[in-house]
């Protein structure tokens, strides 16, 4: 008797690859433009600037707002400087603002989170509590309201971004501790006699590390527009002092008048870093959150 079963097979030039070795290859992908576009910017930024020296304050109205070329390949501004140097110098402000702000912020926010955490009921609850009133009010205008104590500098531009932003770490690494807390080698180590703060080091720290480094690793490009938005504002660094917010704030008459290059290149330079790094960010997220995680093999 005929076996009557075909094997069905994908016509000629059409093979199909599994659903998840799709994802893998486009996780592959994204995180090696993401590893490609970070390590430039790094580069760029330690390299350039020692390489080629860049006066703040020149001015050369003879070469006032060049169109792109050979000689400045993002053009110049509205006072004849080169561009190029300036997006430069520009994304190293506001990266430097960026990475000291975001570490301080995360050592803030994990600070309180663990010992609102680890410590419970009313000492939680009242933490949590001064956490929700501070939050209620608009970050961009407390930094506002911190930055005008201050002359306009970088360090303020600092202080006013980590002031702002421990939040949502905070809660994060709260709500990470209490899972933990239910974890049964916690519940050895306390039946075992450590006490409370030995756990909270030893157990309860280490755990929540991961979730922490994550946050600072996406709160480095909020800050960066954050710092952005302030010297946008005039609030931030001085005028003279390149940043990417000075930047695009002192671009604004040149993009009325149809001169585009003052405000893309600097809009650029700010963009495309922060998609760089939360690409990476969604990586390191995808690695230790195991839902996600079995679902990349399926």
């Amino acid at each position: 008797m005929a076996d009557t079963t075909l094997e069905k097979t994908p016509p000629a030039g059409r093979v199909r690859r599994p659903r998840g070795a799709a994802r893998r290859s486009t996780h592959t992908l994204r995180l090696r433009v993401s590893a490609t576009l970070v390590a430039l910017t790094v580069l760029a930024v330690l390299l350039v600037p020692p390489l080629v020296q860049l006066d703040q304050q020149s001015v050369d109205l003879g070469a006032k707002l060049l169109p792109p070329s050979w000689a400045h390949p993002f053009g110049t501004d509205d006072v004849g400087r080169d561009l190029l140097l300036r997006c430069v110098y520009g994304l190293r402000v506001s990266l430097l603002v960026g990475l000291v702000a975001a570490l301080t912020a995360t050592v803030i926010g994990t600070a309180v989170g663990a010992t609102a955490g680890a410590l419970g009921g009313w000492a939680d609850r009242i933490v949590m509590r001064v956490v929700d009133a501070v939050a209620s009010v608009p970050h961009l205008l407390l930094g506002i309201f911190i930055v005008a104590m201050f002359r306009p500098g970088v360090w303020p531009v600092v202080v006013s971004v980590a002031l702002t932003h421990w939040l949502s770490t905070a809660r994060i690494v709260r709500a990470e501790v209490l899972s933990l807390r239910s974890r049964p080698y916690i519940d050895a180590a306390v039946s075992g006699g450590a006490s409370r703060w030995r756990v909270a080091l030893r157990h309860l720290l280490p755990g929540v590390l991961p979730q922490a480094g994550l946050a600072a690793v996406l709160m480095v490009p909020h800050a960066m527009w954050h710092e952005s938005a302030l010297s946008f504002l005039g609030l931030g660094l001085p005028p003279h002092t390149a940043s990417l917010g000075t930047l695009i704030q002192g671009a604004r008459g040149s993009l009325l008048a149809g001169q585009w290059w003052p405000t893309l290149f600097p809009g650029l330079f700010l963009i495309i870093p922060t998609l760089a790094i939360a690409g990476l960010a969604g990586v390191w997220r995808e690695r230790i959150n195991p839902r996600r995680r079995s679902e990349l093999t399926l």
